[in-house]
């Protein structure tokens, strides 16, 4: 009995060293972004507040550039032309894309507190080094200035996807490298599994206003929307509406946009309501799939 107390007790001590020892960085990114369908391209500023929750004092920071992994030549395009992958949707299709066909996301500008940084970009990792330490415990602001190409949908990401979705938008922005006990992990985009850092998203997307879009979080303004979100009928909208999402402690920040979406939601008294995005001629198979995904799960 003495022995199993004994156990027992340094199993809880273990515990309590090893919460007390446990953290995560802390992210939270406001974006505004001005699309433009015609070119599928937009430029976007970023202002994102990071929080040091490491022991470590950091002097570098890095960021992913996912839509750099779709163009020709790259380190993904390299890898899946040479390397056996059961995913056969990629293939030699990447060293296929034109010039106006493939992905490219351009950093223009990087500050630190309102300080000019100097960075360097080799393919899809963004290398910053910092004017100043952030030593444990600190916060700081980035802020960035960006320029985006959408490709062509190969995998997950991109335009006009093969069910006719002109947007499906995935890490689709320069996003913070994770930092953890084994450190950054900056490794370059080849097709795998996405590791960051979770945190909050204040998003503003700049649109024409024949677009629905959904997308991560709540929708802030839907008064100012329609399409679904409320029954407002807008007389005479301008040429470009203004989305503005929320989301909280969320891993990324994904988002879909098509002028044919039509828009329902499901009222759900015991939880979150349902938001359901669907194509002309749609509406049975998705009602369909959304009733045996209700059923399962709640």
């Amino acid at each position: 009995m003495k022995r199993c107390f004994s156990i027992l007790i340094c199993f809880g001590l273990s515990f309590v060293s090893y919460s007390q020892s446990y953290w995560q960085q802390e992210a939270h990114y406001q974006m505004d972004i001005d699309f433009n369908t015609k070119n599928h391209q937009f430029d976007g500023l970023q202002e994102l507040t990071f929080i040091n929750h490491s022991p470590d004092t950091l002097n570098k920071v890095f960021y992913h550039l996912y839509f750099n992994a779709f163009q020709p030549g790259s380190m993904m395009d390299v890898r899946s032309r040479t390397i056996v992958d059961p995913d056969r949707r990629v293939g030699d299709r990447i060293s296929k894309l034109s010039q106006s066909e493939m992905g490219i996301q351009q950093v223009l500008s990087l500050k630190q507190n309102n300080s000019e940084l100097d960075f360097n970009i080799e393919g899809t990792i963004l290398d910053v080094n910092l004017n100043e330490p952030i030593f444990p415990g600190d916060t700081v602001q980035f802020d960035m200035e960006f320029k985006t190409q959408v490709p062509l949908q190969i995998r997950r990401s991109g335009r006009m996807n093969k069910e006719g979705i002109d947007y499906s938008m995935s890490q689709w922005y320069p996003k913070l490298c994770e930092y953890d006990k084994d450190g950054w992990h900056a490794n370059p985009y080849v097709g795998r599994e996405f590791y960051g850092i979770w945190g909050s998203f204040d998003v503003r997307i700049h649109m024409d206003a024949n677009y629905t879009i959904a997308a991560t979080g709540i929708l802030q303004n839907p008064d100012e929307i329609g399409h679904g979100y409320t029954d407002i009928d807008l007389q005479n909208p301008p040429e470009k509406l203004t989305w503005k999402f929320k989301a909280e402690n969320v891993h990324d920040f994904v988002w879909a946009a098509d002028p044919d979406y039509t828009h329902e939601i499901v009222i759900n008294e015991d939880g979150p309501n349902f938001h359901l995005f669907y194509q002309k001629g749609e509406k049975n198979k998705t009602l369909g799939r959304f009733g045996r995904i209700h059923d399962q799960n709640f």
